[in-house]
């Protein structure tokens, strides 16, 4: 205990006249004060301390580094900041019979379990005289697990789910949508992730987060909503019902580069365009493009599921051709530009001459001798019915070829890429995915990855980070971080799983590249986080 100040009043601005003398040490002193102590005495033998504590415990949880306010709350606060001061001091007993002047930590090692605290109170010990003191109390920080935490490793504990589905052979809308929700961190309050067939389900301990990620979705690509609850339980006494919700959410059935047939009477609304068109771009609504025009529309969310339409053709679906000639035709949008190409099937240059007169957007990337890829409708047959009304609307107009986007050529070898995406770790489902199934998802993974090295518009809107490391283990663990190089395997739910992504080797100057200007640094975005 250290005693700082003792202020004894006096009557007029001079110096105290000695009148009496100290009742403990015999000292002369001024009478007047109605003190019959001395300054030296006072400190020996008056503590207004007395009664506070000077040892408590505060509890913290580990798994989401947060603090005990009792008497149930759970509070985030930083290290020697001013929250969990204000946290430390609240444990106190007997400090509200004192005022408190000052309070600050002491330093001490930082994986030490101890937090030290000097307190500075002041308070009337005898009548006109006023006592300040100094003295230090020591917290033991104990570990206990929060409740929130608690029901995240317990099944069946949540109280509402998210069901994003998406009703196509391949995952590359689902892959695009992981990466806006890791780049907006919009996954924070799930407490598991669940990867089902055609989607995935986010659980959540509240209905309000549930509803802020249907928001979310519904704010970066088009989806319909349905919500239902499940009674779980009632209490006859205080009528209080307890409820899980399911919000069910539906993406639309189309992909980028995937070929469209919408209803005439919708392409009448949108411009009077081709109703054949190609999907450019899948964002808050629906990029179409006539690939013979160059027009454009947007279709927005209400007004294709008013009237849903669905692709005639995916990238799956897609033909390997040679470009035997080009010319630019002058018309631009863009990065598009009109061009007439002359093509032909890559699998009939030795035997068939069959080539093809297109009309074609991608006149600014194409010359003679390149590989693109397209769809090939000659002698194709659509169980469609917009199909169907345009061939008896406008027969003998449509393309024989649409072409899609330039192949480039690339080699079995594989090898690193300067880049990386984070991916999002999940529970799998209870039976173990097919060896085709997973198959697939590598191969839908590695198509959208030369989609973000080919697009330029799609990569601006990706959070892409530098790859330093050139061979990474499969799973290593950093600070409660599972980082693994297989997106397949099995993580905590919740966390970021940084995937290192190899790619075939090629020829270098016809390959697409991402600048390094273009890549995020993860350790300055976790500093700028911090």
């Amino acid at each position: 205990m250290d005693l700082d100040t003792v202020q004894l009043p006096t009557s007029t601005g001079k110096a105290p006249i000695a009148t009496v003398l100290c009742a403990t040490c015999g000292a002369p002193i001024d009478g007047s004060t109605g003190v019959a102590m001395c300054y030296d005495c006072i400190k020996l033998n008056v503590d207004i301390s007395d009664g506070i504590q000077r040892e408590a415990t505060i509890h913290f949880c580990r798994g989401c580094d947060r603090w005990l306010q009792p008497p149930t709350q759970w509070v985030s606060a930083a290290l020697e900041s001013r929250e969990l001061l204000a946290l430390c001091l609240r444990k106190l007993r007997g400090l509200a019979k004192v005022r408190i002047i000052d309070a600050s930590f002491i330093w001490t090692e930082p994986h030490s379990k101890r937090i030290r605290v000097k307190i500075t109170v002041q308070q009337e010990a005898f009548q006109s005289t006023i006592l300040q003191q100094s003295f230090e109390v020591e917290y033991v920080v104990a570990y206990h697990q929060c409740p929130d935490c608690a029901k995240s490793f317990t099944a069946n504990t949540w109280r509402a789910c998210v069901q994003v589905r998406q009703k196509v052979p391949h995952k590359r809308t689902f892959l695009y949508l992981e990466q806006l929700i890791l780049k907006h961190n919009a996954h924070k309050d799930t407490i598991n992730i669940r990867e089902v067939k055609d989607g995935l389900d986010f659980y959540y301990s509240q209905r309000n987060h549930a509803t802020k990620m249907v928001d979310f979705l519904g704010a970066v690509v088009p989806i319909t909503s349905k919500k239902s609850s499940e009674l779980i339980s009632t209490d006859i006494h205080t009528s209080t019902k307890s409820y899980k919700f399911t919000y069910s959410v539906e993406l639309v059935p189309i992909c980028k580069d995937d070929l469209v047939c919408i209803p005439i009477k919708m392409a009448r609304s949108l411009g009077n365009i081709s109703p054949l068109l190609l999907c450019t771009r899948i964002g808050n609504s629906i990029h179409l493009m006539d690939p013979g025009t160059l027009q454009v529309a947007d279709v927005q969310t209400s007004v294709y599921w008013r009237a849903p339409f669905s692709s005639l053709a995916d990238v799956q679906e897609l033909v390997e051709f040679i470009v035997l000639d080009i010319e630019p035709s002058g018309p631009t949008h863009g990065r598009f530009v009109l061009a007439d190409a002359q093509v032909a099937r890559a699998s009939d240059m030795v035997s068939n001459t069959q080539s093809y007169l297109v009309r074609t957007h991608l006149g600014g990337i194409l010359h003679p001798g390149d590989s693109v890829l397209g769809y090939h409708l000659s002698g194709t047959n659509f169980n469609n019915p917009q199909y169907e009304d345009l061939e008896r609307t406008v027969p003998g107009q449509i393309p024989e070829v649409v072409l899609v986007k330039k192949s480039y050529p690339r080699k079995k070898k594989n090898k690193n890429r300067n880049w990386r995406l984070k991916r999002m770790a999940r529970e799998e489902s209870d039976m173990l995915p097919r060896k085709q199934d997973q198959e697939r998802a590598e191969r839908d993974y590695e198509m959208f990855l030369r989609d973000v090295e080919e697009d330029t518009e799609l990569r601006a809107s990706l959070a892409l980070y530098k790859n330093t490391r050139k061979n990474p283990p499969k799973t290593q663990r950093m600070e409660g971080v599972e980082m693994e190089s297989v997106p397949e395997e099995r993580a905590e739910p919740g966390s970021e799983v940084e995937q290192d992504v190899e790619d075939d080797d090629g020829d270098d100057g016809d390959l697409p590249e991402i600048a390094i200007d273009e890549l995020l640094d993860e350790f300055e975005e976790m500093h700028v986080q911090d």
